[in-house]
């Protein structure tokens, strides 16, 4: 059995979790809101009927979604299940979150693991903080990972280590400061690829050679405004090579992708994504593709 290592091939089974589980309900949201650094106070019903029909579309295209358990160890923004774990092709790695209030996400997530018998084939230690969102498969043998606020550089080194036999080339990003260390810029903030030679990205946040290296490696580029930018435009996940699926109201960014010959499914993700700022990408933690 193969794991993930491609973030555009064809998705057959995600992790996921459910707003019941991780908003839990109006009033655990208006205390939260603020702790977790959300725009504003989402909307747990309206959560809920976005979650829906974001849901409704992944069960189209992917065979089997697990769905993470509620705990009371872990907070809001557990719904982005993507960050506290990254799937290689031998099984998952623990990373250890680098915004503090995320780390109990880890401990829960590898009990999950092992209850679904998704091997584990290493785990962060000692002063490695890493999310997900930092961690980019450009292809099978290719490994990207955002150097900034939240993966420090003791990470990079044991992530090095234990992707070794998986990976060929391991290229490390230099992220820039951005909107500081409060805010949440990963890696996979500017970058979303959806097919082995299309990628979206926000140019003005990407390092020079980062980018031209994308060039020449014959992989398209659609450009995402600021605009759209903001409204999480770059963050597309990929069902299936050039099919993918979007926040709703990034209309230069879909037609780029319609013009590139993708599908594109939108959503409504005012609440569960704009919000928190974690799109498709971070809802979803991809456990196979092929």
């Amino acid at each position: 059995m193969s794991y993930n290592s491609s973030m555009y091939k064809k998705l057959e089974r995600v992790i996921v979790k459910h707003p019941n589980e991780a908003f839990i309900s109006q009033e655990h949201l208006s205390d939260q809101w603020k702790t977790f650094n959300y725009l504003q106070e989402p909307n747990f019903e309206e959560a809920v009927s976005e979650y829906k029909t974001f849901i409704e579309i992944l069960e189209k295209h992917v065979p089997q979604i697990d769905y993470l358990p509620k705990s009371d160890k872990v907070g809001l923004d557990s719904i982005y299940a993507h960050d506290p774990v990254k799937l290689t092709p031998a099984g998952a790695i623990i990373l250890r979150s680098g915004k503090k209030l995320r780390q109990p996400e880890a401990t829960i997530y590898k009990d999950f693991l092992q209850e679904k018998e998704i091997p584990i084939i290493g785990e962060l230690a000692g002063e490695a903080v890493s999310d997900g969102g930092d961690i980019v498969w450009l292809d099978d043998k290719t490994l990207v990972v955002g150097r900034g606020y939240r993966t420090n550089d003791e990470a990079i080194r044991q992530l090095k280590e234990i992707t070794a036999p998986y990976v060929d080339e391991f290229i490390v990003v230099q992220l820039p400061h951005d909107q500081g260390e409060a805010e949440c810029l990963h890696l996979m903030s500017f970058i979303s690829m959806v097919d082995k030679d299309l990628a979206v990205v926000h140019s003005p946040l990407m390092p020079v050679f980062f980018r031209q290296l994308l060039i020449e490696r014959g992989i398209q580029i659609v450009e995402v405004s600021k605009a759209e930018y903001d409204n999480l435009g770059c963050n597309v996940l990929a069902l299936a090579p050039r099919v993918c699926l979007m926040v709703e109201g990034n209309e230069s960014t879909k037609q780029q992708l319609l013009d590139a010959g993708a599908t594109v499914y939108e959503y409504k993700g005012r609440e569960i994504s704009v919000l928190g700022t974690g799109g498709p990408t971070c809802l979803t933690s991809p456990v196979i593709r092929n």
